[in-house]
């Protein structure tokens, strides 16, 4: 039996990282190009664009099955943080940095928590039994 805890976490990872894919996902999709000219309108490089949509769109999907999810979830935490702190704490809490908090939030429950059973690194890491 699955304990509720478990449940907990498997659905928060899941969230988080169906979150960050569609994030990814939207800034390709929308021309990474302007996501670009938005990070450089911000004081960061314009190719950081790039690489944070790279991680959004394969680490979400690497969340959702679960590979490497807390070393991809301290990425997805940096990220919140310098989302928060460059473009979303002047806008305050309601209808500023809310949604990037409890993203924020989420990567580190993920990253402080044990490997769940639904998830692809409990196949690839497991020890085998003799």
């Amino acid at each position: 039996m699955i304990a509720r805890g478990e449940i907990g976490a498997i659905i928060l990872r899941l969230f988080l990282g169906l979150t960050f894919f569609i994030h990814g996902l939207a800034k390709f999709q929308g021309g990474i190009g302007n996501t670009a000219r938005f990070f450089e309108s911000l004081g960061i490089p314009g190719f950081a664009a790039y690489v944070i949509a790279a991680i959004e769109l394969i680490g979400g999907l690497a969340v959702i099955v679960g590979i490497a999810t807390k070393v991809i979830s301290v990425l997805f935490a940096l990220i919140m943080v310098g989302a928060i702190m460059q473009a979303k704490f002047a806008a305050g809490f309601l209808g500023g940095y809310e949604l990037d908090l409890a993203l924020l939030v989420i990567s580190v429950f993920i990253a402080l928590s044990n490997r769940n059973i639904w998830a692809l690194d409990n196949v690839i890491f497991s020890k085998k039994q003799s």
